[in-house]
């Protein structure tokens, strides 16, 4: 049980007092990049998807 309790009181001293966390406006463009990058995927994704169902349709109605 001291294992376990050791355990919690290292991570809490860890997060706390050594890790450097981010200042809020970098978080802010962090995820704003995430966004725009995310919504450039979907529609790369989206127009390569539209791209085969029409090829395959095209395909499918010339037999």
């Amino acid at each position: 049980m001291n294992k376990i309790k050791n355990l919690f009181g290292d991570s809490w001293t860890e997060v706390t007092e050594n890790v450097t966390w981010p200042k809020f406006s970098e978080l802010q463009a962090s995820s704003t990049l995430v966004l725009v990058a995310s919504l450039i995927f979907a529609l790369v994704v989206g127009l390569i998807d539209f791209l085969f169902k029409s090829g395959l349709e095209l395909f499918y109605q010339s037999f």
